[in-house]
């Protein structure tokens, strides 16, 4: 059990507590109508996050009967029950310090989304996803690197897609030239990766004699060397009080938030976070699902307040390969599923609303019996953020063999 008034004053959210936000964010929509450069970013919540409980269906009985033992309780029962949301669904607990920014129409949940394909495959189904191809093994790019790659106007920033994973993740593997910093402390050549250093000098003038296709590579990849030193440079103090928590997903908001703040030209960004596979023990108001979700809405609602007024530039959108059973299985769980549920936070969001056409949990509407079916496809939610904010004209380049169906458009963004 957790005390959530505990937890929002010791993560320096106390001022997000029932619903207020800070003045600085009031700012926002005056912000919002400077033609500023808008940035995407696009977060995976790799082993298949339970939407169900995540935004939970608390008007359908259904839900909990099929969820003895880890439904999230109606509201109204306590400080661990569901935070209503507009009368039929409500949210985790433990995503209470986003709860101040759907109320304040800057975030919204799309549920029943996801992708059409029906593998239960974590792999294929990330593959299918990152690639915006459902169900194509051949595909061999991903698709924020098409958007990115088709929006060329001008001179662009090195620095316009980048991942703060490990390694390139599918979804920005392709010709946009995406970069990976795992740690903005340790990108670049030489102590701090300082490119005015003796080692970068060195290797510039090396690469400087090399053929031109190569020569090219090596400059644009110094200058986003300049560019990272020129973040770290402006500091990596947090705004307007923002406290991320401990651990590498918060670590990689900060790093973004820090990106955006210097002004390098990022366009898109991308950052996972694992841990959602819970097929044992996954708990309702606690348990494993709960202790995930808190430092996950932790961490995005610290990335939002660091931006303050630069929010209205910037949308963040969540996704997970697929959802997780309606019913709970033996072992108080969840298997792999369907449908799931995706957040929308930022500038441009239409909140406050919780988007989608829900199918209902009765035998009759499941996906093959067991699993929520998929009402919006995710690539749709997609192309609306990435036409309406980024301005990408070609979406049947950035989601080739799918048509997008404006009759589809959710109105998400504006």
């Amino acid at each position: 059990m957790f005390d959530r008034r505990i937890f929002l004053k010791s993560s320096g959210l106390a001022l997000f507590a029932g619903g207020f936000l800070p003045n600085v964010f009031l700012r926002m929509a005056e912000a919002g109508t400077a033609a500023g450069k808008k940035t995407i970013v696009a977060i995976f919540q790799r082993g298949a996050v339970d939407g169900l409980n995540v935004v939970v269906p608390h008007g359908e009985k259904l839900y909990y009967d099929a969820r003895p033992t880890i439904a999230v309780p109606r509201p109204g029962a306590g400080d661990e029950a569901a935070i209503d949301l507009d009368g039929f669904f409500g949210l985790h607990p433990a995503m209470e310090p986003l709860l101040p920014f759907y109320r304040n129409g800057l975030a919204a949940f799309v549920h029943a989304a996801g992708s059409p394909d029906a593998t239960r495959s974590h792999f294929d189904a990330q593959d299918f996803m990152e690639s915006g191809t459902p169900g194509v093994k051949t595909t061999a790019d991903g698709f924020l690197s098409r958007a990115v790659a088709g929006r060329v106007e001008g001179r662009t920033s090195p620095l316009r897609a980048v991942s703060l994973t490990p390694t390139l993740p599918r979804i920005l593997s392709g010709s946009a030239g995406a970069v990976t910093i795992p740690d903005l402390e340790r990108f670049g050549v030489g102590k701090r990766g300082d490119p005015t250093g003796d080692a970068s000098r060195l290797l510039e003038s090396l690469y400087d004699r090399a053929d031109p296709p190569l020569r090219a590579t090596a400059r644009e990849s110094f200058e986003a060397m300049r560019l990272v030193e020129s973040a770290r440079a402006a500091g990596g103090t947090t705004e307007n009080g923002a406290e991320y928590p401990p651990g590498p997903f918060g670590a990689a908001l900060r790093q973004i938030a820090r990106l955006i703040r210097a002004d390098v030209g990022l366009e898109v960004a991308f950052a996972d976070v694992g841990g959602w596979d819970t097929h044992a023990g996954e708990g309702g108001t606690t348990g494993q699902l709960s202790t995930r979700l808190r430092a996950y809405s932790a961490a995005i609602a610290a990335f939002a307040r660091d931006l303050g007024p630069q929010l209205a530039d910037v949308t963040l959108v969540t996704m997970s390969e697929f959802g997780r059973t309606v019913r709970e299985n033996g072992n108080r769980g969840t298997d792999h599923g369907h449908a799931n549920a995706m957040l929308v936070l930022g500038g441009g969001v239409r909140g406050g609303r919780v988007y989608g056409k829900w199918p209902g949990l009765d035998e009759s509407h499941l996906f093959e019996n067991r699993d929520v079916a998929v009402t919006t496809d995710f690539r749709d939610v997609f192309a609306e953020i990435l036409a309406r904010r980024l301005g990408v004209r070609d979406l049947d380049l950035v989601f080739p063999g799918y048509r997008i169906d404006p009759r589809k458009r959710l109105g998400l963004v504006a």
